[in-house]
């Protein structure tokens, strides 16, 4: 009962925000006065007549996230005691002992904890399965955020957590960890590459985006021969506008527009420019973009394509265009709220989606791209707005399929690396630019899978059921066409260690992410991957190494 109320209060509450779902108008003060009556009335009168106690703060907690989840994914209130992830993106740094954790079936696991920090330095281990923190036993039904919470803390008090380790003969373990300042390091590596061209991996936009990407370029300016630099922001899910802006400056002159953002009134227009002189505004550059580039991101890959001053290459990009203030709410909240798009200098929104036109099941989707509209860069290249960063150099990524999707999501090379690691120390496994996934690593991990649990798709059995199923209601089955059927299922007949030779290659990406993920450091994990056969970071070598098509590209003279 207590959940049809809290549906209920979620219903009344969303009436509120009706208004602002299908105009561009707001709601008068007086639609708004009387909406807020109606619900406040309806509220008081559960409290005091209603057969059983209602939750009041659960109940509301569920009414503002059904409300806000009919604007855009961007809104959110964070209540006084839940702030920790939004303080932690913009000042780039939390206290706790340094470990991403994630609920699996029924039990909250490390995921990763991450290098250099106190969980990793007592010796947790990815996999670990958190079974109690200090005195409290972690439940079956517990949130993340509940156990996260409890890890966090101020630095340099002390946690005692108990865990579960699979693959290990004493797999029950205690470790008294302290808890540190822990820093997110926007840039694992940066360094030279092959052929003398620059490399920066940026991973997102804070407080400490801007100098780290400054240092950087000041650093690999230093190499005689240096004939251009990559700048890397894929899956890069942005960060703090002013950041962004600031990297820009690093390559085009002092007081040049990067980004304006447009207000719910349109006369309150908010233009960024660059705020100071430039390192260099005429080494070759190119960023690397994805479909997990987005925000932030975006407008440093936006604004430089604009500007004719990179080659941006790979995939298309996210496409988020909408801006977001904090501002503080009774009780010590905070609401993260979507005040503004942003605009970069060709004139284009490169927002994806319109949240403000849903379809009859309050579904938004992507804007075609027939709808949209033709910006030009300054030298007069065509770029499109309304659907992110379309790069200058497209790069196809592997296919996936699911296979592989169940070897990932169904944790099968998560919990290979765990044994893998359980098996081998540092010593055995030795430095990063020696490991490799080996056949006898591969074939252990085809040992590893049980096939009587793994579950996956087997297109070629599908489509023979589908034909199957077509030709008996259209009235094609006699003997012989069974006797057909049976012969093509015969032929094309799954077999896992066949399908996972197939996919060999893929896999291996997989497995060698994984285990090295538990030897070596972010920053030897992104040289690892950029110098080992990575499509995008090959072809921005290839542009930056030939200046002729480098400025073809970009139209310049």
């Amino acid at each position: 009962m207590k959940k049809i109320l809290i549906v209920i209060a979620s219903c009344l509450l969303i009436i509120i925000s009706s208004g602002a779902k299908s105009s561009i108008t707001r709601s008068s003060k007086a639609d708004i006065s009387r909406n807020l009556q109606i619900f406040n009335a309806i509220y008081k009168e559960l409290q005091t007549q209603y057969v059983d106690t209602i939750d009041a703060d659960a109940t509301m907690q569920t009414a503002i996230r059904a409300m806000l989840s009919t604007i855009d994914p961007y809104t959110e209130y964070y209540p006084a005691d839940n702030q920790d992830e939004i303080t932690s993106i913009s000042a780039g740094q939390y206290a706790g002992i340094g470990s991403v954790i994630m609920k699996r079936d029924n039990e909250v696991i490390i995921h990763r904890p991450q290098w250099d920090t106190p969980s990793r330095r007592a010796g947790v281990r990815h996999g670990d399965v958190i079974l109690a923190v200090d005195d409290w036993t972690v439940p079956a039904d517990a949130d993340v955020s509940e156990v996260s919470k409890r890890l966090r803390g101020q630095a340099g008090t002390h946690v005692k957590v108990y865990v579960r380790r699979p693959y290990a003969e004493d797999s029950l373990l205690s470790f008294d960890i302290v808890r540190g300042a822990i820093k997110v390091d926007p840039m694992p590596w940066y360094g030279m590459l092959a052929d003398s061209i620059g490399f920066i991996r940026l991973t997102t936009f804070n407080e400490n985006s801007a100098e780290a990407v400054r240092d950087a370029v000041l650093s690999l300016k230093t190499h005689p021969g240096l004939k251009g630099i990559i700048l890397d922001l894929r899956d890069n899910g942005g960060g703090l506008l002013e950041s962004a802006v600031q990297i820009v400056g690093n390559f085009v002159d002092k007081g040049t527009e990067i980004v304006r953002t447009k207000y719910s009134d349109s006369t309150n227009v908010k233009i960024y420019r660059t705020p100071k002189k430039p390192i260099d505004t005429k080494i070759p550059l190119a960023v690397l973009i994805n479909d997990g580039t987005a925000s932030a991101a975006e407008i440093v890959s936006g604004s430089l394509q604009d500007l004719d001053r990179a080659v941006v290459i790979g995939q298309r990009s996210f496409g988020k265009g909408l801006v977001q203030n904090t501002r503080p709410i009774p009780y010590d909240g905070l609401f993260k709220v979507t005040v503004a798009r942003y605009y970069i200098p060709s004139g284009r929104l490169i927002q994806a989606i319109d949240y403000s036109h849903r379809d009859e099941n309050g579904r938004v989707t992507r804007i075609p791209d027939s709808l949209t509209n033709v910006f030009h860069t300054r030298l007069g290249r065509e770029v499109r707005d309304g659907g992110g960063i379309t790069p200058d150099i497209k790069v196809d990524v592997l296919e996936g399929n699911r296979l592989l999707y169940n070897i990932v999501g169904d944790f099968w090379s998560f919990d290979f690396a765990n044994r893998y690691a359980s098996l081998h120390d540092s010593a055995s496994v030795g430095g990063p630019d020696e490991f490799e996934i080996s056949d006898t690593i591969f074939d252990e991990f085809k040992k590893f899978i049980d096939p009587n649990k793994f579950k996956y798709d087997r297109l070629c059995e599908n489509g023979i059921k589908y034909l199957r199923e077509a030709a008996e209601s259209e009235g094609y089955m006699n003997d012989s066409v069974a006797a057909e059927f049976r012969r093509l299922e015969s032929m094309l007949k799954h077999d896992l260690n066949h399908d996972l030779d197939h996919n060999r290659k893929a896999i291996t990406e997989i497995l060698s992410s994984e285990i090295a993920d538990r030897y070596y450091s972010d920053a030897d994990l992104t040289r690892m991957s950029v110098s080992r056969g990575d499509a995008e970071v090959d072809s921005a070598k290839a542009v930056l190494s030939d200046r002729a098509r480098y400025k073809s590209i970009l139209k310049q003279k």
